[in-house]
């Protein structure tokens, strides 16, 4: 099974990991890091497939795939 991990403090909430992840493992959560923006948190970690396109998309690189 994939893990994602999200560096909450490196996320500028852009959308780019929630849009293009296939099987809907993140969204934008409702608390927010000490820059002021809503962080990207996974939601469903069991769908996960490690296809990587989060990780791939993000600007901030703040996100790690783990299988």
């Amino acid at each position: 099974m994939a893990k994602v991990e999200i560096r909450a403090e490196s996320c500028k909430s852009c959308g780019y990991c929630v849009k293009f992840c296939p099987k809907r493992v993140l969204e934008v959560g409702e608390h927010v890091n000490a820059k002021g923006y809503p962080y990207v948190v996974v939601k469903n970690q069991e769908a996960c497939v490690a296809c990587l396109s989060c990780a791939l998309m993000c600007p901030e690189a703040a996100i790690e795939i783990y299988k």
